[in-house]
């Protein structure tokens, strides 16, 4: 069984640093394809999904242990009120240090089933950013979506001509010397506890495939 990397447990909250290329929900073509949800749930029995990150990304996501968890967190996500970072890898070197995108997506948008920018029918979608170090042609990126679309950082990178690395679907392709899947992290997420109300921070380490991809931007 793949040993998870667990960030944070108690009797209400389980959150985990997922490894990249693990789906979180089944395979609807191949249903005993390995996944998240369905490894934990051998390990800790019942666990609620609360949000999801794309098979690709890895990072921390967080699950709930009950169902009155479940439902508070899913208020407090769709309030806006949970608080996540990723850091993303992207090809290109912006002139500014933040940038803001505001640029409404729809989903399932073209022959390729990406997300696609829609001024008319998209849903308003929001995505600030920060540059972390910049290199000869990348630059390591916070990205703080204030609205869960999918693939929102992915779509609205690409938009302003910044795509992920590796990303072959939003047009980071001739990266995969750099690395060999998408460059997202989910590297922390912030709400209140549900139980205790107090601020919870979950911070999750880089895996080695981008640690590797930094330490050859650097050189080293």
């Amino acid at each position: 069984m793949l040993e998870l990397p667990i960030l944070f447990l108690d009797e209400h909250i389980l959150a985990v640093n997922k490894p990249a290329g693990l789906p979180t929900l089944p395979d609807g073509y191949d249903k005993g394809a390995p996944c998240l949800i369905n490894l934990l749930k051998q390990q800790y029995d019942r666990v609620w999904v609360v949000h999801r990150l794309d098979k690709e990304t890895s990072g921390v996501i967080v699950f709930a242990r009950s169902a009155e968890v479940h439902r508070a967190l899913n208020i407090a996500f769709d309030s806006r009120e949970v608080s996540k970072v990723y850091h993303a890898v992207v090809i290109g070197v912006p002139e500014w240090d933040e940038h803001t995108i505001d640029l409404p997506l729809r989903p399932d948008g073209d022959r390729r089933h990406r997300t696609v920018i829609d001024r008319q029918l998209g849903k308003p979608a929001v995505t600030r950013l920060r540059v972390i170090e910049r290199f000869a042609q990348h630059t390591l990126i916070e990205a703080r979506p204030e609205t869960g679309r999918t693939h929102q950082i992915r779509a609205h990178l690409a938009a302003i001509d910044l795509p992920l690395a590796g990303d072959d679907l939003y047009g980071g392709k001739g990266a995969t010397a750099l690395i060999a899947r998408t460059a997202l992290h989910a590297y922390t997420i912030e709400l209140e506890h549900p139980a205790t109300h107090q601020p919870l921070h979950v911070e999750a380490p880089y895996p080695p495939d981008f640690t590797q991809a930094l330490r050859q931007l650097r050189g080293q």
